[in-house]
């Protein structure tokens, strides 16, 4: 193994056996434990290597790659015969694509979408070699064996995998409109015009008295005596002339 020297691997395997006969209770083996830890950090390490540059920081994977070692060192049995770093390489490599899959993606997405889009990328991958262009829908599907639609939504599913900054500058622009400036947003407006064009079918609904006071009322902002000293009647005759309106509109309104 290049992550130990034969002398520094004859020690960490003697650690891991030793540990493996001490039974549970015995009050050294967590001190021999943690030494074993310890002296296959480098395998760890070197695992967690391989996957640098992928996006994940370094210092995350070598704390993944360790937890999958510590659960290997507690999991190994050397009565089954396979030598640890056989038993580890796998475990540790699992855990490190484990944190791939399940902290990576931006939005979370069933494991089913997220297998679905590795096995895309390797059809993908194997089918331009063959194929000498760009694999299609149909391509990937029947070389996966599954429908043109599962092809479809394990690509769609993929788009969650990484997310774009509100801040990032959009495509083609000259650098000043950012991607939020092209997203929508509420607009309140459109609900006040659908009640001004309801209201404005239940108006005509009124008689021509009635029409004007209210105009006067709530469009002119006049009070109740200024409306009855411009149209000739009591306050009280247009008290009542409003609510009656009033109360009109709203059954017009409600059923509408």
């Amino acid at each position: 193994m290049s992550t130990l020297t034969d002398h520094a691997r004859a020690g960490a395997d003697e650690l891991i056996k030793a540990m493996a006969s001490m039974p549970a209770t015995d009050p050294r083996r967590a001190r021999v434990r943690a030494r074993a830890i310890e002296a296959w950090l480098p395998l760890a390490r070197h695992l967690a290597a391989r996957y640098h540059g992928r996006g994940e920081p370094a210092d995350d994977l070598v704390q993944t790659a360790t937890v999958g070692l510590i659960k290997a060192v507690d999991r190994y049995d050397p009565g089954h015969g396979v030598e640890f770093a056989g038993f580890a390489i796998p475990t540790v490599l699992g855990e490190i694509k484990r944190h791939f899959r399940d902290r990576t993606w931006s939005v979370r997405v069933p494991r089913r979408t997220q297998e679905l889009r590795m096995a895309i990328n390797q059809a993908n991958n194997a089918l331009l070699a063959t194929l000498g262009r760009s694999p299609t829908v149909a391509d990937v599907a029947a070389h996966l064996g599954i429908t043109e639609e599962a092809v479809l939504e394990g690509l769609e599913g993929a788009r969650a995998y990484s997310a774009s900054s509100l801040n990032a500058p959009v495509a083609g622009g000259d650098g000043t409109v950012e991607l939020a400036d092209t997203l929508g947003a509420s607009d309140h407006e459109y609900e006040l015009t659908e009640l001004r064009l309801t209201l404005g079918r239940a108006m005509t609904k009124l008689n021509e008295r009635e029409q004007r006071i209210l105009s006067l009322r709530f469009y002119g902002n006049m009070t109740q005596s200024e409306i009855a000293a411009r149209v000739g009647l009591s306050q009280m005759h247009v008290s009542r002339l409003i609510a009656k309106a009033l109360q009109r509109l709203r059954s017009d309104l409600r059923n509408d």
